[in-house]
Parts: structure tokens; C-alpha cells; sequence
């Protein structure tokens, strides 16, 4: 299995997991044309997507979903509820495969297991993702709103995740948003802070953890430092050294190697913070 996260952020997410000749894309935030670039530069063509599984309706996770999806005949994988409310980006000619949280299901050689989460979307739903050939486990855990039993459940046991950490709490509090957006973006239906993802990470922490990449950085109020920092310490503080990165807004993180994470696990394993 290998992962990249496209971008990630309120500009937009994408990320891609490819799985032998399988190739996923979770979430479709950019535009047609931008999400086709942003493959390219990881070597992946716009045609080679076996399909699109989208999270939730929310635009930063939806935005080229129909447009990508009639221009190269990509199957989207969306739950009823996300249909619904996404109603304005589809003309009718897509290819709809509804799937629903708490239902695993098959895309190539990959098995997907989405699950419900508590951000304030229509049907929102995480998703773990196994390459059934090596038994390679990722966890897509943005969006969540908090971490549930039931979340921490869906994400045991992932070598690999795409962590939330979403702001600051200093710097949301200083943010040039109204108070409304504030308190939504700190409720328990909106982000996990830094604080929260160090926490949640340490809830999902394991043996066979090889690697973390923050994801949906607020550009307002984060700093792709601090969170590296707060997440960072805290992992230390229970030994882990495997790898953790940051993912950006305007560009691709590599397109990392889980099996290779995998090998390299032990003393020398890369650390980035």
C-alpha cells in the first residue's frame, strides 16, 4: 500500500491510496483539473482511478467530485445522504455506488470500512482501508468532531494514519472569525485541535504504527510547526519513532510505501518532526 495526501485543509482534501494495480481516491476537494495535476505530480494519471469515496458533503471534500467523475468516467462511491445533499454537482450521468457506514466493501484489492463520525455534515463517515494483499491498514480520522468509542474502534490496529489537527487553540481564540465559527470549529461536531490529536493518536498508538500524517491544518489558525510540536511530543513521550509529516494545502505529501515503513520499523526508523 502506498498513501498521499493530495492536500489537506479548508481550501480542500484529496488523498490517494494505491494497492497492487488498485488506485482510490478519498475525497475529491479540488477541481477536476487540479486534482488531475496534483496526481501527476505523484505519478498517478487522472484515468487510472479505480473510484472516488467521499466522506461528506461538505465542499472542501467534494468540489471536483462530478466534474472528475463524468470527465474520466470515475465510479463515486457516496452514502445516500451525501448523495442528497451533493445534489447541485451531479447531472445524472455519474456512476453511483452507495455504500454505508458499518458496511465493509471491496474497490479492486482494497477492502474499505467506513464508519459513522460526529462532524456536522449530512452523513458524515470515516473510512479504514486494507490492502487485502499485504494487510496494510490506513485510517482517514479528519473530520471527526470528537473521537468515539466507536471511532477508536474502526482505527485500531491502522500502521498508517491521516490525523486531524485541525488549529490551536491560542490561535483559533485569536482567529479573525466570528465567535459562531469559532465555537463550531471547537464544538464537538467540528475539529480536533492539536491537544486532541495528541491524544487521539496516543489512543491508536500499537506495535505496528508506522506512520502519521497531520492533515486538515486550519491556515488561520494553526502552524504546521506547532502541530508537529504538540503531536510530536506527546508520541515521543512513549518512545514511537516512526514517521510523522505534515500535510500541506497547495501540494501532494510523497506518495509513502507502508510495507517500507513496515520493514524499517525498529531503532533506526525515520522520525520527522
Amino acid at each position: 500500500m502506498k498513501v498521499s495526501v493530495l492536500g489537506s485543509g479548508s481550501a480542500g482534501n484529496a488523498v490517494l491510496v494505491v494497492a497492487g494495480e488498485t488506485r482510490l481516491l478519498i475525497d475529491a476537494g479540488f477541481s477536476a483539473r487540479d486534482l488531475a495535476r496534483r496526481l501527476a505530480r505523484v505519478g498517478c494519471e487522472p484515468h487510472a482511478i479505480d473510484g472516488i469515496l467521499i466522506t461528506h458533503d461538505h465542499g472542501d471534500h467534494t468540489r471536483g467530485m462530478g466534474v472528475y467523475a463524468r470527465r474520466h468516467g470515475t465510479p463515486l462511491y457516496v452514502t445516500d445522504g451525501t448523495r442528497r445533499a451533493c445534489g447541485k454537482l451531479l447531472r445524472g450521468a455519474e456512476e453511483i455506488r452507495p455504500y454505508r457506514a458499518g458496511h465493509p466493501f471491496e474497490i479492486g484489492a482494497v477492502r474499505v470500512e467506513p464508519f459513522v463520525t460526529v462532524h456536522d455534515a449530512a452523513d458524515p463517515v470515516g473510512v479504514a482501508v486494507v490492502d487485502r494483499d499485504t494487510g496494510c491498514r490506513l485510517g482517514v480520522a479528519t473530520d471527526l468532531g470528537r473521537p468515539t468509542a466507536g471511532i477508536r474502534h474502526a482505527l485500531s490496529g491502522a500502521h498508517m494514519l491521516v490525523l486531524e489537527a485541525n488549529h490551536d487553540a491560542g490561535l483559533l481564540h485569536c482567529a479573525p472569525y466570528p465567535p459562531s465559527v469559532k465555537a463550531r470549529i471547537a464544538s464537538s461536531h467540528g475539529h480536533l485541535s492539536n491537544e486532541a490529536a495528541a491524544r487521539f493518536a496516543l489512543d491508536l498508538m500499537h506495535d505496528g504504527l508506522v506512520g502519521i500524517v497531520l492533515a486538515h491544518l486550519s491556515r488561520e489558525s494553526n502552524d504546521g510547526r506547532i502541530a508537529a510540536e504538540v503531536v510530536g511530543r506527546a508520541l515521543r513521550g512513549v518512545g514511537w519513532r516512526g514517521l510523522l509529516e505534515v500535510a500541506r494545502q497547495d501540494e501532494p505529501t510523497p506518495l509513502y510505501d507502508v510495507v517500507a515503513l513496515r520493514e524499517r520499523r525498529g531503532p533506526t526508523q525515520l522520525a520527522l518532526f
